[in-house]
C-alpha cells in the first residue's frame, strides 16, 4: 500500500492491509451474537441480518488481511477494542488489531506517520480537533469521494452520512468528509457579556484594535480580547481581571483545548476577520 492517503472509513474499508492470517469467516452464530450484542436496534432483526450479511459478502476478497488502528483509551474505545474489533473479525476473517493508548500518544502516531511517511496504522480514531490539519497535510483519505468511487464496493449501501451527529466537525473546507464522528464532546466558553456590552469599554478596545468587541470570529482576535482585559483594562470594580481563564490538571490535553474542532479551519481561505489578520492554523467557526 502506498502511503498518500491514509485509509479511514468504516470498518468495513479493510482492503488495505498486508499480513495473511487465518480466521474462519462468517460462521452463522456470529451473526446471531451481533444482533444479541447490538440490541436494541434501531433496524427490525431482518434489515440487521442482511447488513451483517453484506458485510460478510463484502470482506470476502480480503479475507485473512490485517488492519490496524489505534486510538486513546476511554470506556467507547475499549469496547470497540474489545467488542466490536473481535466480532468484526470473526465475522469478516479479516484481523482488525484495535489498539489502545494515551491520548498524547495517538497524536504523537499521527504526526509521525505523516511527516515521515513511514505507515503505522491503517485507520487513527482520533479527535477532530486536527481535522485542518489533517486537511492541509494532505495525507488523509478524502471519505466523500472514495466511498463513491474506489471504495463504493466496500461502503455499506444503506450508510446514511447525514445521521451522524456532529458532521460538520469533520468536513474540511474543500467540503468533503474526512472522518465520521464517533462519540461527541461539548467544549463551551463562556463570555462576560456584561463587560463586552460596556460603552466605556468598547469605545477603548476600538481605540486600541480599530475594530469592535464582539465574540471572536477566530483566534487571532481572542488573543486581541485576551490581551485587552489582561493588559489594558487590568481591574473592574475593584477587583483584578484576566482576559482568558481556563482550568485543568497538569495534562497534555490541557494546551489543546484551543485546539478543538471550531479552532482548526482557519488557515484556509480564512479572511482573517475581524482584523485583518492571518489566522494561520487556528481560527474560530460560529
Amino acid at each position: 500500500m502506498k502511503f498518500t492517503k491514509w485509509r479511514l472509513s468504516l470498518l468495513s474499508l479493510s482492503l488495505m492491509a498486508c499480513s495473511q492470517l487465518g480466521y474462519a469467516q462468517g460462521s452463522p452464530d456470529v451473526i446471531d451474537r451481533l444482533m444479541k450484542e447490538f440490541s436494541p436496534s434501531t433496524l427490525s432483526p431482518e434489515a440487521q441480518r442482511k447488513e451483517f450479511e453484506w458485510f460478510r459478502e463484502a470482506a470476502k476478497p480480503y479475507k485473512g488481511k490485517k488492519i490496524m488502528v489505534v486510538s486513546e483509551t476511554i470506556d467507547t474505545h475499549t469496547y470497540e477494542s474489545e467488542v466490536m474489533a473481535k466480532l468484526f473479525s470473526e465475522l469478516t476473517g479479516i484481523e482488525l488489531v484495535h489498539e489502545l493508548t494515551g491520548e498524547d500518544d495517538v497524536v504523537k502516531k499521527i504526526e509521525t506517520q505523516v511527516r515521515t511517511g513511514t505507515h503505522l496504522y491503517d485507520a487513527y480514531i482520533n479527535d477532530s480537533d486536527l481535522i485542518g490539519w489533517h486537511y492541509r497535510q494532505g495525507k488523509v483519505m478524502n471519505l466523500t469521494d472514495f466511498m463513491k468511487g474506489e471504495g463504493k464496493a466496500v461502503t455499506l449501501p444503506t450508510l446514511d452520512v447525514n445521521d451522524f451527529i456532529g458532521k460538520s466537525f469533520t468536513t474540511a473546507p474543500d467540503g468533503k468528509l474526512y472522518q465520521l464522528p464517533d462519540q461527541q464532546f461539548a467544549n463551551l466558553y463562556w463570555y462576560r457579556k456584561d463587560w463586552f456590552d460596556r460603552p466605556d469599554l468598547q469605545k477603548k478596545f476600538m481605540e486600541i484594535y480599530k475594530y469592535k468587541l464582539d465574540v471572536p470570529v477566530n483566534w487571532s482576535a481572542y488573543e486581541d480580547i485576551a490581551e485587552f482585559f489582561t493588559v489594558h483594562v487590568k481591574e473592574l470594580d475593584g477587583k483584578k481581571v484576566y482576559g482568558h481563564m481556563d482550568y485543568g490538571r497538569k495534562d497534555p490535553s490541557l494546551g489543546w483545548r484551543f485546539s478543538d474542532a471550531w479552532f482548526s479551519m482557519a488557515g484556509s481561505g480564512d479572511k482573517g476577520l475581524p482584523n485583518g489578520k492571518p489566522v494561520d492554523e487556528w481560527g474560530i467557526r460560529v
